[in-house]
């Protein structure tokens, strides 16, 4: 199932918080898949990524209750955001990693008490936080730099059960305008024709599973550790050549007083 908002998105800045409940009886792995939102240019059409297209322009936020890749050392529920110009595949075998940007672990499922989520987008950054502990309060999932996403969008819902079932329930959205000041340069942007992209230091390719549910890096490669050992062991040398040069004018300094 899914659902769009009626009129697109012109605000610059925006915060979109959802009120949502994930439920079902299916217990461990017994259930599936789960929650998508959407900020994308076109109306919600059925398909495969968390029941809406793939190859989608825009942003979405995964709620992934399943765990498609048995091999993931990550901890279901799993929150992760990815970005596409239209030209990426969402991997549903590996849970989306080779796509994802972020993400973390959030117990969002089967829960007695109300759960939230708030997804942020200010002078492109992104941010998504979670209150799903009944703590009235937010905690830090996502937050990302470089994302630039233009105005005259659509947010939208949609979820997913495969083989297995479960119950998505889209209490509440509710999107606010944030006041932020910006450069001067940026009157002159046409934000509707704004390509969505992310400025990142790496590939999320470069991504491998942490059981925290966040990122490291990639392992270091033989080329890596020795070039990490040549540098200290210049480092070393180094020191030692400071120190003997130092060691020797004392020694200098010292025989002109006898």
């Amino acid at each position: 199932w899914g659902r769009l908002s009626a009129q697109p998105c012109f605000l610059k800045d925006w915060e979109l918080h959802v009120h949502f409940k994930i439920h079902g009886a299916g217990k461990k792995n017994l259930h599936g898949d789960g929650l998508a939102l959407w900020y994308t240019q076109e109306r919600l059409v059925p398909g495969p990524v968390f029941g809406s297209k793939d190859n989608f322009h825009g942003l979405a936020i995964f709620l992934d209750t399943y765990p498609n890749d048995e091999a993931t050392e990550r901890v279901f529920p799993y929150i992760s955001a990815m970005v596409n110009n239209g030209s990426l595949t969402y991997d549903h075998s590996k849970d989306g990693r080779w796509t994802e940007l972020a993400g973390c672990t959030a117990d969002l499922r089967n829960q007695n008490h109300d759960t939230f989520l708030a997804v942020r987008y200010s002078r492109g950054r992104l941010t998504v936080m979670t209150d799903v502990e009944d703590k009235n309060e937010w905690k830090n999932c996502i937050d990302i730099a470089g994302v630039q996403l233009p105005t005259g969008y659509f947010f939208g819902a949609s979820a997913g059960t495969g083989d297995l079932s479960d119950n998505h329930d889209i209490i509440s959205m509710k999107l606010f305008q944030l006041m932020v000041e910006h450069p001067l340069e940026d009157e002159t942007v046409d934000w509707t024709k704004i390509e969505p992209s992310v400025s990142l230091l790496k590939s999320p390719k470069d991504n491998v599973d942490d059981p925290t549910g966040n990122f490291r890096s990639g392992p270091l490669t033989g080329w890596k550790v020795f070039l990490l050992l040549l540098c200290a062991l210049l480092g070393i040398i180094v020191c030692a050549v400071v120190g003997a040069v130092v060691f020797q004018k004392r020694q200098e300094r010292n025989k002109r007083f006898y």
